[in-house]
């Protein structure tokens, strides 16, 4: 289905145009009718399929029909974090490029600054305003924002806003919005928690589901059964036979992302890491010298998992087991964006591969295993109802070289809090790649002259390759 089917206004086709956004996604496809014919929905449906496009052009386009106060906040959009609340603000910017509207992303851990640029962008009745729900608490309890006028409510990532413990500020900040409105909920699982917030805060929803918790086609899934000290040398061997760029390895505690980042920066890597010990700036530094390709290789916590639109990512790297299925799934949801073809390799150590079995049982499929390079001796066997063991392995016979000593049974520093210790397994540095960086514009609230159009062109024949709308 193209873009052009539905009937959006000239401004919303204009832009749509000059992004070279074509054929809609089939969230997309799905829920942009009922939205602009004003039903409140619930989308589910997993990362990287267009969410965000699919709430956004609908409400534009009934702003652009007009009948909106000029001097009111008209929309607002809730996201978890101050990355996806950014990513968010972005993409406004860029539909919004042909259109007199505007817009303010309000999201902690600023300077002085940016939070006048928020109490600007308020003042002046933003058309829609992109926030994390702990600051818009905040300027609520400060007086700082009038939400008695707004006509949209949309909530992203509402699972994990609800993982991280925002049910009560999101139903605060609903009690603050008129009853008149239109609010949509997009999440990529439905828990119980989900439905419980859906029947409080929206009307006779229409709920659109598509591929709950399944990874994208275009990802090719593996696995290596591994004992702990083998996944250095395993990062060593995939290194060596394909570039290091574009490739994101995630780790379940911020220790131990600390310690795999030192770890590959000794062996010549170039790498950046992400975790919540480091300020807002330095995140956002982090994520412009990836995306501007003077970082190859980012090694993060799940903060990285949820709400970060980089297209072009070829590999992601599980260094340990996510405990949660859909953590594993937002995870390798971070390749294969917009129907492209990516990689997701899971190191399986002993301890975790009852929590592996699990996901496969969940996705209702299994993952491949990959076997070890023949340089790093044996594998445990893969054996996850018995919770692994250290003896049947396919490769070598050098067991005390690969921390051995650990399978089995919980690693004593997991339980404790402290750091694994760093391997010394030796990696080639590889050449680090080079490309323009980008500007980020996060917007402050102030009104845009209306610029000049461009001429749409005809819709391409089917037998042509479209362009896709994150």
């Amino acid at each position: 289905m193209y873009f052009t089917d539905f009937d959006f206004e000239d401004e919303v086709l204009d832009a749509l145009d000059a992004m070279r956004f074509e054929t809609c996604t089939p969230i997309q496809e799905q829920t942009i009718q009922p939205l602009m014919d004003g039903r409140d929905l619930i989308g589910v449906a997993q990362t990287g399929t267009g969410k965000t496009a699919a709430y956004l052009l609908p409400v534009l386009n009934k702003l652009c029909r007009g009948g909106y106060p000029d001097d009111a906040i008209n929309c607002v959009v809730m996201a978890p974090t101050r990355e996806l609340a950014q990513q968010i603000d972005r993409q406004l910017e860029g539909f919004t490029y042909f259109m007199p509207f505007s817009s303010v992303a309000v999201y902690g851990g600023n300077d002085g600054q940016r939070y006048e640029q928020e109490l600007r962008g308020m003042a002046k009745g933003a058309d829609i305003i992109v926030a994390t729900p702990g600051r818009l608490i905040s300027h609520i309890n400060l007086g700082n924002i009038d939400l008695s006028r707004v006509s949209f409510f949309i909530l992203d990532e509402a699972d994990r806003m609800l993982d991280m413990g925002f049910y009560n500020d999101i139903m605060t900040i609903a009690k603050q919005l008129p009853k008149e409105r239109q609010t949509m909920l997009f999440s990529a699982t439905m828990p119980q928690e989900i439905r419980k917030l859906a029947a409080n805060i929206l009307t006779d929803p229409l709920q659109i589901t598509l591929s709950l918790a399944k990874p994208a086609d275009g990802i090719a899934q593996e696995a290596y059964i591994c004992h702990e000290g083998q996944k250095m040398g395993i990062i060593k061997n995939i290194f060596e036979n394909e570039s290091t760029e574009r490739v994101i390895l995630f780790a379940s505690r911020k220790s131990k992302v600390k310690d795999i980042s030192i770890a590959l920066k000794k062996r010549g890597f170039n790498v950046g890491e992400m975790h919540s010990d480091l300020g807002q700036a330095e995140r956002d530094e982090i994520m412009f010298r990836y995306k501007s390709r003077k970082i190859d290789i980012i090694v993060a916590t799940d903060i990285l998992a949820r709400g970060i639109d980089i297209d072009d990512i070829r590999i992601v790297i599980n260094y340990d087991v996510p405990r949660d299925c859909d953590d594993y799934i937002h995870r390798v949801g971070r390749t294969a964006r917009a129907n492209t073809k990516g990689r997701a390799i899971t190191f399986v150590s002993v301890e975790d591969q009852q929590y592996f079995r699990r996901i496969e049982k969940f996705m209702e499929q299994e993952v491949p295993k990959t076997p070890l390079p023949e340089e790093l001796g044996e594998a445990p066997e893969y054996s996850p109802t018995k919770g692994g063991r250290s003896h049947g392995g396919k490769r070598g016979s050098n067991r005390k070289e690969h921390g051995g000593r650990n399978h089995g049974r919980r690693d004593k520093s997991r339980r404790e809090g402290g750091k694994p210790k760093a391997k010394k397994e030796e990696v080639a540095a590889p050449k680090p790649a080079e490309n323009k960086a980008a500007t980020v514009n996060n917007g402050d609230g102030k009104k845009k002259p209306q610029r000049r159009r461009y001429h749409r062109r005809p819709r391409r024949d089917k037998g042509q390759a479209p362009s896709v709308a994150e």
